[in-house]
């Protein structure tokens, strides 16, 4: 059993719309909602089964309706007092939650039958949460509240979630009362004794580092080593206490913390695993919200008695979330820990190993505390979800250029049956993979074949969007390459097109692919990618490679001015250009953008850009480039992008996909976004996204609500174009393109 306090997701006033009261049980995963009064009387229970009874009842289903008409009236409950086996004694398979309640019938906690986890403050700690990452600063400010107030500083600038400290006091913890001289104590003792008596802060001063701990921005909280302590602390408030190793069989302080209501983290180092078990059996009989963390208590534990793959067995004995806590040199353990389940790792932390005092020898320097963090980080983000497997956007952009396709062997017909002799397997990866081989054989081709062109997923899949004339309300385009203006350009009714160059692509003649004037307009899009691995980056930190990229671009824009004769409606020659701000590791602080923002203000002011303007593309936050992915730092975020515009008197070619994908990164969204960036949009690149980087999906089969973001530049850009950039949406004479513009034109 759990004893949940934290109930601000579990409830909804009775009056509030059913719809109001299902968001609330989609955040709470708990597929149940508690109905309370504005006074917090409860009043009703709601489940999924209550809510599909609702359903299924013949009335017309209103989300509109307040919960108490569909809340079920008939509930079990008990007092917040009860004793924890009698509350325990209403569960059930029908039964997996009982409301708790004061003596005014208020709802002041919840009773579970299963462990979900536990929230301390804004964190929330459970099985897939991000790992919660502690500073043990303990006695290592040695009795200086300065250095503390360092160590805080510290701990919070390489990335820690929290700063622990740990409180005694001394009279009522040793029977000596804490004498530091004692000849009658053993010589571990005494020398522990001493260093606690000389290196002990008031309790005025650990209150203050606590204010500071909150002041600075990272969580305070502390291990209290007796009641004495533990009294102070609830005095002061403290969200969660860390219960030490040697304090896991002290059965009266943990039944004493349990009773706070707090969630407790419990390090089970020097214990036995009877004693583990005893330790549980008292936490759950008490509701209590907890975690476990594997601990060998040795300064400083050998490697060979760690045993990692205890935690396994520690989460089923615990049946709730594990962490670490190490006293092992280094910090490649605790790294490792978390691939083996850890959910919170606790290390020591020190500003000087050589500061007397055994817990210095087994801390971490504050970069090597921030190494292991960025350890951490990259394990948890490796670590994903055990759902069946897809390949990523990366692996695809690879399998395009490393695997095989089936190809036509021979000349076919539209009509033919195709058999096997007629086919084969060749590299790029471009077309149908070749396991697909049987879903073509003995059908018949829905359109010729010369030697050694592609099959498609348009060739087994029957009903596929074609080109046709689209109505859209905005100008409208299509992306091209030279060598299939002909296929794309021409079969629908374009605006103009939109020229995606190779580095290549910018040696040929234009005239030899564009014969005479057309009626349409013209966009051109900068090559990312030029000769010997050139990134465009007018941003690098290299001044040749930025030299470099402003001669790569000024010669894109050669290239688009003598194509501009040949498109009538054509006056300025938008550009659209990826400009960099790329780093390989992590992503800039805020204030490292600016200089970057600088940079290519800079190197564009060296172009000559008459006839020509230049749209900055928004960025994803992780880019794809040379099969693998970067950190982009510039043009990601709306507000930075949105401050060079005004500042430098740019506008911006807005990608959807890339957008969104910035949004999911910061889980913030895409219609702020949207709103901000599109005053300062030129062109728009529509496509879809999935996850933080999962770029050029067709329109719909992502998380764009398209609906909204075409009602938002409706009205704010309502002139502004757009083309579809489906990636690989050229296949299959633009397949892709197609699907797209069918999709989009109920919109646009």
């Amino acid at each position: 059993m759990q004893i949940i306090r934290e109930i601000q997701d579990h409830i909804a006033f009775s009056e509030e719309d059913l719809s109001y009261a299902l968001q609330k049980i989609n955040l709470n995963k708990n597929q149940i909602v508690f109905s309370v009064s504005e006074k917090g009387v409860l009043e009703g229970v709601m489940t999924d089964g209550d809510f599909l009874r609702y359903l299924l009842s013949g009335q017309k289903a209103n989300l509109n309706v307040p919960l108490s008409r569909v809340a079920n009236k008939t509930f079990l409950s008990m007092p917040i007092d009860s004793n924890p086996e009698e509350i325990n004694k209403l569960f059930s398979d029908r039964v997996a939650f009982v409301p708790l309640l004061d003596d005014q019938q208020h709802l002041v906690a919840i009773a579970s039958r299963h462990r979900r986890g536990f929230s301390i403050g804004d964190v929330t700690i459970n099985k897939g949460s991000k790992v919660f990452v502690i500073a043990e600063i303990g006695i290592n400010h040695n009795g200086n509240k300065d250095l503390a107030k360092k160590m805080i500083e510290e701990a919070h600038r390489v990335g820690a979630d929290c700063a622990k400290f740990q409180m005694r006091d001394l009279d009522t913890l040793y029977r000596n009362h804490g004498i530091g001289d004692s000849s009658k104590e053993d010589l571990g003792a005494q020398y522990i004794l001493d260093l606690l008596k000389r290196f002990q802060l008031s309790q005025a001063d650990m209150f203050e580092l606590f204010d500071y701990c909150k002041e600075v921005g990272i969580m305070p909280l502390c291990t209290p080593w007796d009641m004495m302590s533990l009294a102070t602390l609830e005095e002061y408030g403290m969200p969660a206490y860390k219960v030490a190793s040697a304090d896991l069989t002290n059965h009266e302080l943990l039944i004493a913390m349990a009773k706070t209501g707090k969630p407790m983290i419990c390090s089970t180092g020097m214990s036995r695993e009877q004693e583990i078990i005893s330790a549980v059996k008292i936490l759950n009989g008490h509701g209590a919200s907890y975690c476990l963390l594997h601990c060998n208590s040795t300064y400083p534990a050998p490697f060979k008695d760690i045993n990692l793959n205890y935690l396994d067995r520690l989460e089923k004995l615990g049946d709730c979330p594990v962490g670490y806590s190490g006293h092992e040199r280094g910090y490649h353990v605790a790294v490792a820990s978390v691939a083996r389940g850890a959910v919170i790792i606790e290390k020591h932390f020190t500003l000087d190993r050589t500061m007397e005092g055994n817990d210095h020898k087994v801390s971490l320097l504050p970069d090597e505390f921030l190494t292991m963090v960025e350890g951490i980080r990259q394990v948890e983000l490796s670590l994903g979800l055990a759902d069946p497997r897809d390949p990523t956007q990366g692996e695809l952009m690879n399998r395009e250029n490393l695997s095989k396709s089936i190809v036509a062997k021979i000349k076919i017909a539209a009509g033919d049956r195709i058999e096997r002799d007629m086919i084969e397997i060749k590299s790029p990866g471009r077309g149908l993979q070749p396991n697909r081989m049987d879903e073509l054989l003995g059908e018949k081709a829905k359109r010729s074949f010369l030697p050694g062109d592609f099959f498609f997923e348009g060739d087994v899949i029957y009903d596929q969007s074609g080109p046709r004339k689209f109505f859209f309300k905005r100008p409208w385009g299509v992306p091209v390459r030279y060598h299939d203006v002909d296929t794309l350009g021409f079969q629908s009714n374009p605006d103009f097109l939109e020229f995606h160059f190779s580095y290549k692509d910018l040696d040929l003649d234009e005239k030899y692919f564009l014969k005479e004037p057309l009626d349409m307009g013209l966009v051109v899009h900068s090559p990312d990618l030029f000769k010997g691995d050139h990134l465009l980056d007018f941003a690098s930190a290299d001044h040749e490679h930025r030299k470099r990229s402003i001669s790569e671009l000024q010669k894109v824009i050669d290239v688009a001015l003598r194509m501009k004769p040949f498109f009538k409606r054509c006056e300025i020659v938008p550009v659209v250009v990826s400009l960099g701000g790329f780093t390989r590791d992590k992503h800039l602080e805020k204030h490292e953008r600016e200089a970057l923002y600088e940079q290519v203000a800079e190197g564009l002011a060296q172009l000559n850009t008459e006839y020509i303007e230049i749209l900055p593309q928004t960025l994803p936050p992780f880019p794809w480039y040379f099969g693998g992915q970067l950190f982009c730092n510039i043009f990601v975020e709306a507000e930075d992008t949105v401050a060079f515009c005004e500042k430098y008197g740019y506008r911006v070619c807005f990608d959807v996909s890339h957008s969104k994908l910035t949004c999911n990164h910061y889980n913030s969204s895409f219609n702020d976004f949207t709103k901000l960036v599109s005053p300062h949009t030129g062109h728009l690149h529509i496509v879809d996204a999935k996850g933080e980087d999962g770029e050029g999906i067709q329109i719909g089969e992502g998380e764009v609500d398209f609906a909204l973001f075409s009602s938002t530049v409706n009205e704010i850009i309502p002139e502004v174009s757009f083309i579809p950039e489906i990636w690989q949406g050229h296949k299959n004479g633009g397949e892709g393109f197609w699907v797209a513009l069918d999709r989009l034109e109920q919109w646009l």
